[in-house]
């Protein structure tokens, strides 16, 4: 059996595909694999590992309609239909749970640059614009006993929820599709509609998938109806919020600051004006990215290849 992986993935994933005789080729290429040479190569192979934002669509399910299994380097699934997958028969993987406590761990990172504008004032650093000492210019603002509003309370927001709760005593209010029993349990969240969310949040972080209904879903109406002293935090999708209302909103100062992980698009021009603003950080996407979390989300993608591959349901399957 052989595998084609679209990137570089921990060498703990690789060295259980060869464990168990799997033959594995790997994209080294500097730049992500196109549409069509994807479909070309994968003629050649029984499973993909796609690491990256591969549109696993129906034109390239029906195309590579012989894969006995599509392992996402990845636990987000925006970027494959699902419907078509499920209409071949070709069983698509995620890696959820290992990645909650790095992404969250990114999501509280973010939020405490941008209280203190660390980013920006890192900057000024470089740019030699260090000098005199002023007691109120460019302030911060402080965590104690606010409002963490969480959007989207799964495994992650929970981990970034208990983080936050600890280190600064604060409240945690959330918004689901469906109330978080468990997370009202454990922690103490409080369920609240989108509108109370809004309202009430002092910063609000999303921890949700993207969708056609959470598509663009942070607009300029919605910033409009945040505390003005708001802290917004996205570590999901970039698509989530739409990025020039963003802006709109903090020059217009509908909200106080912005910390992203994730950008729309991706990568983010460098020209952006998010990039120089005093209480915005952004981030290139790195919420999984310490060594220990990528081997874990390796060693799941190959368990997935190898469960697949074998015609067996796979630890974890998107369908």
């Amino acid at each position: 059996m052989k595998v084609f992986i679209t990137g570089n993935i921990a060498e703990s994933g690789i060295e259980l595909l060869k464990e168990n005789n799997i033959a594995i080729t790997q994209w080294k290429e500097n730049r992500q694999i196109n549409r069509g040479e994807l479909i070309e190569v994968c003629q050649g192979f029984d499973a993909l590992v796609s690491v990256g934002p591969n549109k696993i669509d129906a034109d390239f399910l029906n195309a590579c309609k012989h894969l006995k299994v599509v392992a996402l380097h990845s636990v987000g699934f925006d970027n494959v239909d699902i419907k078509i997958a499920k209409q071949l028969n070709i069983p698509i993987g995620n890696t959820p749970g290992v990645l909650s406590g790095a992404t969250a761990d990114t999501a509280f990172l973010l939020m405490l640059a941008v209280s203190r504008k660390a980013f920006y004032l890192h900057k000024k650093i470089i740019k030699g614009q260090w000098e005199n000492y002023e007691p109120t210019p460019e302030l911060g603002i402080e965590l104690n006993g606010k409002t963490l509003g969480v959007f989207g309370m799964g495994k992650i927001g929970l981990e970034m929820a208990k983080k936050c709760i600890g280190a600064y005593g604060m409240r945690v209010i959330y918004h689901n599709r469906h109330k978080n029993e468990a997370a009202e349990n454990e922690i103490g969240a409080k369920y609240v509609s989108f509108e109370e969310l809004l309202e009430q949040s002092d910063v609000l972080s999303v921890h949700t998938a993207l969708t056609p209904e959470t598509k663009g879903k942070f607009n300029l109406s919605v910033f409009e109806k945040m505390k003005p002293q708001s802290i917004f935090i996205n570590t999901a999708r970039g698509g989530i919020h739409n990025e020039s209302d963003l802006i709109t909103a903090l020059n217009e100062k509908l909200i106080w600051g912005a910390g992203l992980d994730v950008t729309n698009p991706e990568p983010m021009n460098a020209d952006n004006p998010l990039l120089n603003m005093e209480s915005v950080a952004v981030l290139p996407h790195i919420g999984s990215a310490t060594a220990e979390t990528r081997s874990a989300m390796a060693n799941l993608v190959a368990r997935n290849i190898i469960a697949g591959l074998k015609g067996e349901k796979l630890p974890h399957q998107v369908f």
